[in-house]
C-alpha cells in the first residue's frame, strides 16, 4: 500500500540497524497491535501501537529519521501523515512487515522462537 502524498521507502532502503537510544539517526517504529508485535518484529524496532502515538510522541527523537511500519501499510501511512504534520522526518515502509519478512530481513520471534508475520 502506498500514498502519493506520504514519503515512502521500500523495505530494502530501510537502514539495516537501529539505535533505540536518544540521539539515534534512525528509528524503526512498529505501530502494530501488541498481539501482532508478539508474533514477530524487526530487531531494534520501537513498538508503539498506532492509537498510542499521539500520547507518546514525545518519546520519539525529532532529530532521527523515523521509518514507520505496520503489517501491510495502512496504519503506517496514517502515522506518517501525523508525524510529518507535527514536525518529524518520517517515512512509510512500503509493504510493511509482510514485505520485511518476504525480503528476508531479520525477525525476532516470541521467546527467541520463530517469528510469524503472515
Amino acid at each position: 500500500m502506498t500514498s502519493p502524498e506520504v514519503p515512502s521507502v521500500p523495505v530494502d532502503e530501510v537502514p539495516a540497524e537501529f539505535d533505540t537510544e536518544p540521539g539515534s539517526s534512525a528509528i524503526l517504529l512498529d505501530v502494530r497491535e501488541d498481539d501482532e508485535w508478539q508474533l514477530g518484529h524487526a530487531p531494534g524496532a520501537v513498538h508503539m501501537p498506532m492509537a498510542d502515538v499521539p500520547a507518546r510522541v514525545d518519546e520519539l527523537d525529532y532529530d532521527a529519521e523515523i521509518y514507520v511500519v505496520c503489517r501491510q501499510g495502512g496504519r503506517s501511512i496514517q502515522v506518517v501523515r501525523y508525524l510529518t504534520h507535527v514536525g518529524f522526518d518520517a517515512f512509510h515502509v512500503s509493504g510493511g512487515m509482510v514485505a520485511w519478512q518476504q525480503s528476508g530481513r531479520p525477525l525476532a520471534g516470541p521467546g527467541g522462537g520463530e517469528a510469524k508475520i503472515y
